[in-house]
């Protein structure tokens, strides 16, 4: 069924460029590479990301969860960059469920323990946004967080994504259900 609109941007905007590295707030978000598959374990194994993004992986799946990220921005779906502070990886920050046609992205990060109580999250999240609005002409993005997880509420708040309310019930934790918190931010912001 053909739309009645015009895509808010157009069939190959990531696809047909290599995916950029971003340089902002002082850090460096550079796509993942095969030789920071310890970083991911380690990140994935930390017991403060497992609980907000529910899940661990293994060396393997690691190297697994790098290899996919090439492909996923050859289909224009998702982006995921390593955050890197003094050629070190300290985290990573990521564009999920890219709509093109709307102009929509969601964000997602996480920052290991080692690295934390610097605002690397938001510091990245700062930089992806512009990249994502200024440069790829991103309408909206969104990111997501447990009401549980205060930080990840700083972090969204720091980055000027304003809270747009609460999605009761919407992710499943270890724990259970939780709702969760919706924030934006809009080119317009």
């Amino acid at each position: 069924m053909p739309l009645l609109t015009t895509p808010a941007l157009p069939p190959g905007s990531l696809s047909t460029s290599a995916q950029p590295v971003i340089d902002g707030e002082g850090l460096r978000l550079r796509p993942w590479r095969e030789s920071d598959v310890e970083a991911v374990v380690a990140g994935f194994a930390d017991p403060a990301i497992q609980r907000w993004h529910c899940r661990s992986l293994s060396r393997d799946e690691a190297l697994e969860w790098i290899a996919q990220w090439p492909l996923r921005w050859r289909a224009e779906t998702d982006a995921g960059w390593a955050i890197v502070e003094n050629e070190q990886v300290v985290g990573q920050t990521g564009l999920r469920h890219i709509s093109l046609t709307e102009g929509l992205g969601h964000v997602s990060y996480w920052v290991l323990p080692s690295a934390r109580g610097q605002r690397i999250a938001p510091r990245a999240l700062t930089a992806l946004t512009r990249w994502s609005i200024g440069e790829l002409g991103l309408h909206r993005l969104e990111l997501s967080h447990s009401t549980h997880n205060a930080a990840s509420c700083q972090v969204a708040q720091r980055s000027g994504y304003l809270l747009e309310g609460t999605k009761r019930g919407e992710a499943r934790h270890a724990d259970g259900w939780h709702d969760m918190h919706l924030h934006a931010r809009l080119a317009t912001d």
